[in-house]
């Protein structure tokens, strides 16, 4: 009976540690906005051993979380929203100022600097979902 009760604590362990190595993120932050604005930005670096995508993001600090990428277009910033993002096995990518970056929409409180939002990465391979990893992101003011 207690080989049995091991062997089903084993498994349902499982996945819980094969989550954690999905991928690695390093160097998270969110943008300080400015006063009343109900939009933030995200930056990290992120890194997977397996080809896989960054699905999609929640976030307890916002009610939506999106992926989005900027780009020069006919001498314009444009930025628009991606369904998901892409990672190849052993590629960084790095989610960063006028770039990939994630969009914290209608914050649910004022962020100040110093604050720690959590994110909730959520991935796939193929249409199978594989796990989730969780991100703590400081607020900062950008360098100058």
């Amino acid at each position: 009976m207690r080989k049995l009760a091991l062997l089903f604590l084993s498994l349902i362990m499982m996945p819980i540690s094969h989550a954690s190595g999905i991928a690695k993120v390093t160097d998270a932050w969110v943008r300080l906005p400015p006063p009343g604005a109900q939009i933030a930005a995200a930056y990290f670096t992120i890194e997977s051993k397996q080809t896989l995508s960054l699905s999609s993001v929640t976030s307890p600090a916002a009610e939506v979380v999106e992926i989005h990428t900027m780009s020069m277009h006919n001498g314009m910033m444009e930025m628009r929203q991606l369904p998901a993002l892409a990672l190849e096995a052993g590629k960084p990518v790095k989610l960063e100022p006028g770039g990939l970056h994630l969009m914290l929409i209608n914050p649910k409180q004022a962020l100040k600097e110093g604050d720690t939002v959590h994110l909730v990465l959520n991935f796939k391979q193929g249409k199978r979902v594989i796990g989730e990893v969780d991100v703590t992101a400081t607020v900062k003011a950008p360098a100058h």
